[in-house]
């Protein structure tokens, strides 16, 4: 539910400009790993946060029912697949979401061959399951190591 009740214009995501919430899953965990760990770095870059190990991160398991709008068909110069500017990803969200759509499949630009969705409800994402809790280190300019907190592995972070 985080994603629908923390929402902020000073939160905007790829397909919103902050004014509703939507909840971005990764098809698979390397992709959710991929993506998490940019946005937590472009976080931990803005607020000049020193290195170290930071924040621990839970991955949730859950299945999605949803009619998606489909943006694999867009070519991967499309700017709604733009690396860092959203504007045009987030007025197709907008314009998505007032007609009722449930929401996106998009591929990940965060890691290639992957997949994300993002629900504009939350009620299309059901039985969700918490698995591995993870800790990302943060080097200063990168998130460059994790570590699954249950097992104490450590993995370098080489994409």
């Amino acid at each position: 539910m985080a994603p629908f009740t923390h929402v902020s214009r000073d939160r905007p995501t790829r397909f919103s400009d902050g004014l509703y919430g939507v909840l971005y899953v990764g098809r698979e965990f390397e992709t959710a790993l991929f993506e998490t760990m940019y946005h937590h770095a472009r976080f931990m870059a803005d607020t000049n946060q020193d290195p170290g190990w930071t924040s621990r991160f839970r991955e949730l398991v859950t299945d999605v029912t949803a009619t998606l709008h489909d943006c694999r068909v867009l070519p991967a110069t499309d700017p709604v697949l733009s690396p860092d500017d959203y504007a045009a990803a987030q007025a197709l969200g907008s314009r998505l979401r007032a007609a009722g759509a449930d929401g996106v499949v998009y591929p990940s630009v965060r890691n290639h061959g992957g997949e994300c969705v993002g629900l504009f409800y939350p009620d299309l994402a059901s039985a969700p399951v918490q698995a591995r809790h993870l800790d990302y280190h943060w080097d200063g300019a990168r998130v460059d190591y994790y570590r699954v907190a249950g097992t104490g592995d450590v993995f370098a972070v080489t994409a």
